[in-house]
């Protein structure tokens, strides 16, 4: 679709369709629409982060599954996959700020939304600190100034890792609330840095391969004597792999400040899964394959560090290390901006406490700064509060994933019972899965229940790693995630349900109105 182009209040210009969506959502433009094509690739794939994952869990993966655990890394891409190609049509049709509750609200209706928001925004709450986490995996590697507390064992590592990760969370902070040129800017540059110097390390670990790939066969007879024998073992391993692939729908979720999102937020979302499986699978495989002493128990301790380190030498490893951080510093920045659209998305239809105030955008950035530093707050919070808990790692990272899965689910069941009535259609001349459409989707549910279920399971090895051992901890992901879906929507039905509607300041005038409020709608 083409047309004349409108002049916007920033300068710029606008094809008419790029607001199409808003209009029909009932929103006017309010972001800046700045972001090109590589900005929405580079914030899908900078989600993602081949390095910032890969380095963080590459120990959990070799600890719990051995060698073998690698094909879980091509098991996760395609039930992923599944649920992209999802998103994929819907990114065409609705390419808007809080991409996941848009959906789901659409899809669902309003109470379906509000949850898979509900749980999303948590989630990334939740996930920003997860991911402020990798510091500590990376830079006491560095260097050992980097470990300001203890020695880096136990709780110290908590301690220490706490620290970094209040640091990391400050700085994306700042740079969110100072509006997304900037960030876009920055990410941008980071992701250009870790595509080479992921590619790089995929050549450098190719050329010094020392086994066959018979090895990611290797299972070092883990899960022996246990109910599912190595099955088992293959899914609690799996975690590592699953919690790099996914986020890929932050391309969709900055829609608002992209050019053309409708043809652009599709692809994007696809190039950054497609090429994160890539070139992750390679390093992953590579470094199992180039590593000295594949029994080395370094292997299951300090992970991937511990393959650069030792199979390229101090100098070149410390140079990929140094990637690792900038890698682990945009994923933080791509984060914390994906919850600060969801959280402005929510406000603007009054969905949340302070609505007004969260969902107001400064007339200097063209962006949403409360929610920048309150997200940045509340991660925080979650980290301050795991200070003296060692197991801090695992523990954190699971529920993020779970949540997120949850959230992804929210709106991929909905589209199902959508396409078995006949009711869903993509939009015309845009992407569209066609007669694949319906085993497509119902693939993707079956996958996000499944691995939903895999990753809140009680195991001992996630959600208590280390003695003493307590229920509460096991049940961790159940209870926490419990509390927040249950309570939150609570208040939402008691509460927030009866003030629904989009606020009269962000809502779209229609042809036949003058009054911007006329476009207020009520979800009681």
């Amino acid at each position: 679709m083409t047309g004349p182009e409108t002049s916007r209040s920033d300068g710029g210009t606008d094809t008419p369709h790029d607001d199409e969506s808003l209009a029909e959502l009932g929103y006017k433009p309010e972001l800046k629409r700045t972001l090109g094509n590589f900005h929405t690739f580079a914030a899908g794939i900078s989600y993602i982060s081949i390095l910032t994952g890969t380095f963080q869990l590459f120990y959990f993966g070799v600890a719990h599954g051995g060698p073998a655990y690698w094909w879980s890394w091509p098991m996760v891409f395609v039930g992923q996959l599944m649920v992209a190609l999802c998103f994929c049509e819907l990114a065409a049709r609705y390419p808007v700020a809080g991409s996941i509750y848009n959906w789901a609200k659409q899809l669902g209706g309003p109470h379906i939304g509000w949850l898979g928001g509900w749980m999303m925004l948590t989630a990334s709450m939740v996930s920003l600190s997860a991911v402020a986490l990798a510091y500590q995996v990376t830079l006491p590697q560095i260097s050992s100034w980097f470990q300001f507390i203890g020695d880096g064992t136990g709780k110290s590592a908590a301690a220490n890792a706490v620290l970094l990760g209040i640091v990391l969370v400050a700085f994306t902070t700042l740079v969110n609330a100072f509006g997304v040129k900037l960030m876009a800017r920055i990410n941008s540059a980071g992701v250009a840095i870790e595509l080479i110097a992921a590619v790089v390390l995929v050549v450098l670990l190719a050329a010094h391969i020392t086994r066959g790939p018979a090895a990611i066969t290797d299972t070092f007879g883990l899960g022996e004597g246990e109910t599912l024998g190595y099955f088992g073992a293959f899914l609690t391993a799996s975690l590592a792999s699953a919690y790099v692939m996914y986020g890929f729908d932050t391309a969709s979720s900055l829609g608002e400040e992209s050019k053309d999102p409708a043809r652009n937020a599709p692809r994007a979302i696809l190039r950054a899964l497609v090429a994160s499986f890539l070139i992750g699978g390679l390093i992953l495989l590579f470094a199992l394959l180039a590593v000295p002493d594949l029994h080395a128990k370094e292997l299951s301790v300090d992970g991937l560090q511990y393959v650069v380190l030792t199979t390229l030498g101090s100098t070149v490893g410390q140079i990929v290390l140094w990637c690792v951080v900038i890698a682990i510093t945009v994923c933080e920045l791509a984060v914390h901006t994906a919850a600060i659209r969801l959280a402005f998305a929510m406000a603007r239809d009054n969905n949340l406490p302070a609505s007004a105030l969260l969902a107001k955008v400064s007339p200097r950035f063209q962006t949403p700064v409360l929610p920048a530093v309150i997200i940045g707050l509340v991660a925080i919070g979650i980290l301050v509060l795991n200070v003296n808990q060692p197991q801090i790692f695992s523990v954190i990272t699971s529920i993020a994933i779970i949540m997120i899965y949850l959230a992804y689910l929210s709106v991929t069941l909905p589209m199902l019972v959508q396409r078995l009535r006949g009711k869903w259609t993509p939009v015309p001349g845009r992407f569209s899965l066609g007669r694949f459409g319906l085993p497509v989707n119902v693939l993707a549910v079956l996958w996000g229940m499944g691995m939903s279920l895999n990753l809140a399971w009680p195991r001992a090895a996630v959600y208590n790693a280390t003695g003493p051992q307590h229920w509460y901890l096991r049940w961790g992901a159940f209870l926490f995630i419990g509390v927040v879906a249950i309570g939150g929507f609570t208040y939402y039905w008691l509460v927030q349900r009866k003030k629904t509607g989009v606020l009269p300041m962000h809502a779209a005038v229609l042809p036949d109105s003058d009054a911007p409020g006329s476009a207020t709608t009520s979800n009681p």
